[in-house]
């Protein structure tokens, strides 16, 4: 199976996920990693369902490169936790989408993935 410009090539890590990417969203998905990394530094970074995902006591946040837009998807307790700050953003019950053509709002994902930790660990 042949992955397309959305749908890269299955891999084993998010290194060679965001590689296998459009070199022009690749700084994108990089900055939306730091930003995870600087939140929760002590996450494992993984691979999981085909996505860049971060983990702590299970599953934290995943991200995704769909067509026209980086899905991110924080579990639904986070969506409702941020709703009045993401009401810019199309969101589903576990998952926000952040427009390729906009700037990523780096500073509440930071804090999306401070609540998930807090959250995991319990």
């Amino acid at each position: 199976m042949t992955g397309s410009p959305t749908e890269p090539e299955p891999v084993d890590s998010i290194d060679a996920y965001i590689e296998g990417c459009p070199e022009a969203v690749r700084s994108r998905l990089q900055a939306l990693r730091a930003a995870i990394r600087e939140a929760a530094p002590e996450a494992e970074e993984a691979i999981r369902y085909r996505m860049p995902t971060f983990r702590l006591k299970g599953n934290l946040v995943h991200f995704a490169l769909q067509t026209r837009h980086i899905g991110f998807y924080p579990a639904p307790s986070a969506i409702e936790a941020f709703r009045d700050e993401l009401a810019p953003y199309r969101t589903s019950k576990g998952a926000v989408q952040f427009p390729l053509d906009q700037p990523l709002p780096l500073d509440l994902v930071r804090r999306m993935v401070e609540f998930r930790v807090r959250e995991n660990r319990g």
